[in-house]
């Protein structure tokens, strides 16, 4: 197999080659290995599939489509026979006057035919017009739909994220399949019919017209099949591409892209992968040139040996000038029919392709999707509790989370605290359900996890991490989007604004809670880092207040972009959120925020290293105490000292 080339870019940006390993799979290589003949005898559960979308899509128009077609394989068969009619007058005995008159019935026919046929073509290319991008909505909602539900250790999971970039593919195949499958069915039937009158005129000439097809067949499945394998091996290669073109117009790297000089330098290592994908590109020309060469000289000799065929069939008297003068136009009509139905075959195996790897993505993900149902998360519980929990993500030796437990009473602040690395973020997964623990136990109300509706699990649980997202959308539905499907005008979304010191921020955008935050956008607006977490708070306010049930918030890292005053205001007001019908787990690294939590659990490694209230855990002198002082002594060593001493200007005496 051809070794792709490896630029000096992917090395240096990505640390080697971004290629994926078509072996990967022994049931798509399979489906490589495809001949023509195996390709015609799949063309029916291809067209089926498609053809299943496009009636959920609009039944009307795919019977139009159908009606249109039929209709266009009938004319076909009748014009083939007033030819045949034409070439007996014009070539039989009488005067050329009385031969016209004759042919003219005929000519006749041949005419309104192919006006009707002209309007029979028009109407099915309008409904085909009209399913394509309703087939390719459903492919795309079906592939982003399974997306959204699959769990989240499957997003993390590499091998699946590789599945999400080739099924990305499929949606655009399934709209050109209908194209393809119209193609198709109507070069069938117009074959079927000139096979037909061939059939009639001279049995012998019927496998003649297949030879002259076959090798276009074969060099169209080769090119397809190679321009694949192509375009699977380079998928991840095109996607750090975009990603460089990306970074350069991005605004969030506009400073650095300047500043660091670094628009130069992606550029040039740009240039350098397009360059290393271009020569991937001469590659599969080159071999296209050669193979479709191999494939027309082919079928010319294969149309030589006919027309030979036919003057000795004239030879020997078993064929007159007029049928072989029909036979003539039906060899060259049924040759240019069914190339092109080899041609649309060829293009439903290449497209089929891709949507095999949109279906097979749609059931692996059914696979792997957060489960529907299980048991209701009780109304009122006492609390949450992990019982020697542990995990361990594929790509990692050492577990992320080790017999880990912990409680989360109702009405009470928990925090959780570990420097970076020891699994704070995973337990804050584990804990809201979206990682299921692969030991121990997690028990909402005394309900174990893995049994819980987690539909219902999610709905008592309110996120707020550092890296929230900051959706482009205006800032009311920034914080309404933490519970999208409850309406809400701006005079209620006040309290939450309100909550989380937001009313200044909202006081300075141009059209207040109606401004779109998106700069990327015409007329839009743009907020720091430290107003965003304020519209993150106000969300989370939000989404928490309007849960009329027992309900858990975990607040990862909230604080990273605000000001010291900011901040302590920030811990307040989230430390207030905790009551008799909601927990507050709070992590951080901001020793300050958590001095009033009502436990406080430690990390070290994927283990707990210690528990207890602030000042239990100062008195035990362990690692919650290290850390503490050594935050204390950082701030101690810039606070002002009780007679400042002057510093001279610069040129005084000392």
């Amino acid at each position: 197999m051809h070794e792709p080339a490896v630029s000096e870019a992917e090395r240096e940006l990505f640390g080697g080659p971004l290629r994926y390993d078509m072996g990967w799979s022994e049931h798509e290589r399979a489906q490589l290995d495809l001949t023509m003949p195996m390709a015609l005898r799949a063309m029916p559960r291809l067209v089926g599939g498609t053809l299943r979308r496009a009636w959920r899509a609009d039944r009307p128009s795919l019977l139009g489509v159908g009606l249109s077609e039929i209709g266009q394989g009938v004319a076909a068969a009748v014009t083939l026979l007033a030819v045949n009619a034409v070439m007996h007058a014009l070539l039989g005995s009488g005067a050329p006057a009385d031969r016209l008159r004759a042919a003219l019935p005929g000519l006749v026919v041949v005419a309104v035919v192919a006006v009707v046929n002209a309007g029979l073509a028009g109407w099915s290319t309008s409904r085909a017009g009209r399913l394509e991008p309703l087939v390719e909505r459903l492919a795309t909602t079906e592939y982003l739909a399974a997306a959204t539900a699959v769990e989240l250790e499957a997003i993390e999971d590499p091998d699946f994220r590789r599945l999400i970039d080739v099924a990305q593919y499929g949606a655009a195949s399934a709209r050109r399949m209908i194209g393809a499958c119209v193609a198709a069915l109507n070069g069938t039937i117009a074959l079927i019919a000139t096979a037909g009158i061939l059939t009639v005129l001279d049995p012998v000439l019927l496998p003649m017209l297949l030879l002259i097809a076959a090798p276009r067949g074969w060099g169209a499945m080769r090119v397809a099949q190679e321009r694949y394998v192509s375009v699977m091996t380079w998928v991840e290669h095109m996607r750090a591409s975009r990603l460089i073109a990306g970074l350069l117009t991005e605004r969030t790297a506009a400073q650095e892209v300047r500043i660091h000089a670094v628009g130069p330098f992606l550029l040039d290592r740009y240039r350098d992968m397009a360059e290393s994908a271009e020569t991937e590109q001469k590659r599969l020309a080159n071999g296209k040139a050669v193979t479709e060469l191999v494939a027309a000289a082919l079928s010319g000799v294969a149309m030589a040996c006919t027309y030979a065929v036919m003057g000795w069939l004239i030879v020997a008297g078993r064929m007159d000038l007029a049928v072989a003068g029909t036979a003539v136009i039906a060899v060259r009509s049924g040759s240019a029919s069914l190339g092109a139905l080899v041609m649309n075959v060829n293009e439903l195996h290449e497209e089929s392709l891709y949507v095999q790897d949109h279906d097979r993505f749609l059931r692996e993900a059914a696979g792997r999707a957060v489960p529907q149902g299980g048991a209701g998360v009780p109304v009122r519980m006492d609390g949450v509790t992990l019982d020697k929990v542990g995990y361990r993500y594929p790509d990692r030796d050492e577990p992320a989370l080790d017999e880990v437990s912990l409680s989360v009473p109702m009405g009470s602040v928990i925090a959780v605290v570990g420097e970076n690395g020891s699994g704070k973020s995973t337990l804050m997964k584990v804990l809201a359900g979206l990682l299921l623990p692969q030991s121990g136990q997690v028990r909402w109300g005394g309900v174990e996890l893995g049994d819980l509706d987690r539909a219902q699990l999610f709905e008592r649980v309110s996120l707020l991490t550092q890296d929230f997202q900051r959706w482009p959308v205006t800032a009311a539905m920034n914080i309404r989007i933490g519970r999208p499907h409850r309406a809400a005008a701006p005079e209620d979304l006040e309290p939450s604004v309100a909550y989380a010191g937001a009313t200044p921020v909202v006081a300075r955008l141009p059209q207040g809670l109606r401004t779109l935050l998106a700069r990327v956008f015409r007329g839009a607006s743009e907020i720091s880092g430290g107003e965003w977490q304020k519209i993150g708070l106000a969300r989370t306010h939000w989404r928490t207040g309007t849960c009329p049930h027992d309900s858990v918030l975990i607040v990862d890292e909230p604080t990273s972009a605000l000001d010291p005053e900011a901040e302590i205001e920030a811990f307040e007001r989230i430390r207030s959120l905790a009551g008799p019908e909601r927990a507050v787990v709070l992590v951080t690294h901001r020793m300050s925020g958590v001095r009033h939590a009502d436990t406080i659990y430690v990390l070290h490694g994927g283990r707990l290293a210690e528990h207890g209230s602030h000042d239990e855990l100062i008195a035990a002198g362990g690692r919650y105490a290290a850390m503490f002082r050594t935050q204390a002594a950082q701030y101690a060593q810039y606070a002002p000292t009780e007679k400042p001493v002057p510093v001279p200007r610069p040129g005084s005496p000392a």
